[in-house]
């Protein structure tokens, strides 16, 4: 089964809280289901860039062990249409427009480096917080980083901001490859950095990942939820840095076992803090 297959299956077979928050441009369902209940209310997503869809197998992972307090919305696949093209290339594409233009684009069938959607938008770069003044940001379409034609211009993003309005969380968190490093300052107040820092640093002590500034980015969920919610948000480079994109299965045993605790202590320590 390939990777949306796979987090279709498991979403059939949840039995707790789920819903489908929207489709993607090609029409693929945006799947998220929730574990706990009660507050503080946690949004994790996962494999929004389309080359680092293992991460959708480290959210089964977060689902089965569960947070220690509140509730916790687990989206594992925020990008289906860019997953599968890396994983499977051209043959996941249907309409044979589509398959020009995404080939016109990328300029070689090898699709594997791929993180944009089906419209060649990278999604981590098209919410509104500081939109289009990222210093990798470009204008183009392609297989990275454009911005889009504007913030929430693609049914990707917007489905997630509507759904991250919907639900008003306490945090969120967002699981990306590679590097190790966690994410977590984007231009909050200074009490706001004390607050997010002490998080930040619990989600450190899990995982033995270090803390870090992703100089020069914008446009991503996490700096928006900041900006928008005035909330922790935290973003997670799972996987080694000297690991070569896409990350395969040999890869998943150790993300999970550094990972698997992650949201279970940031869970229970957000409600130490409240």
């Amino acid at each position: 089964m390939d990777i949306y297959e796979r987090i279709t299956s498991f979403y059939e077979s949840v039995k707790t809280e789920k819903q489908i928050i929207g489709k993607s441009l090609f029409g693929r369902s945006l799947y998220a289901v929730k574990v706990g209940g009660g507050e503080p209310v946690g949004i994790a997503q996962y494999a929004i860039h389309g080359r680092e869809y293992i991460t959708a197998e480290l959210a089964l992972a977060h689902y089965k062990r569960g947070v220690a307090k509140g509730s916790l919305w687990i989206l594992p696949l925020v990008n289906p249409d860019g997953a599968l093209l890396s994983e499977c290339g051209l043959s996941s594409v249907k309409e044979n427009k589509n398959r020009e233009y995404l080939l016109a684009l990328n300029g070689k069938e090898d699709f594997s480096l791929w993180k944009a959607n089906g419209r060649g938008v990278d999604l981590n770069v098209n919410f509104a917080a500081k939109w289009g003044k990222g210093t990798k940001n470009v204008r183009i379409a392609g297989g990275e980083n454009y911005i889009g034609e504007k913030p929430f211009s693609e049914p990707e993003t917007l489905a997630l901001k509507c759904f991250t309005e919907k639900i008003k969380p306490d945090y969120t968190v967002s699981y990306h490859t590679k590097g190790e490093e966690i994410y977590w300052y984007f231009y909050q107040s200074a009490q706001a950095c004390v607050r997010d820092k002490e998080l930040a640093l619990a989600l450190s002590k899990s995982t033995g990942y270090p803390l870090a500034e992703a100089k020069g980015s914008a446009g991503g969920y996490k700096d928006w939820c900041i900006r928008r919610f005035c909330i922790p948000s935290f973003t997670v480079e799972v996987g080694a840095d000297e690991w070569e994109h896409p990350l395969g299965e040999a890869a998943l045993p150790t993300i999970i076992e550094k990972n698997k605790d992650a949201l279970y202590v940031l869970s229970k320590e957000y409600n130490s803090q409240t």
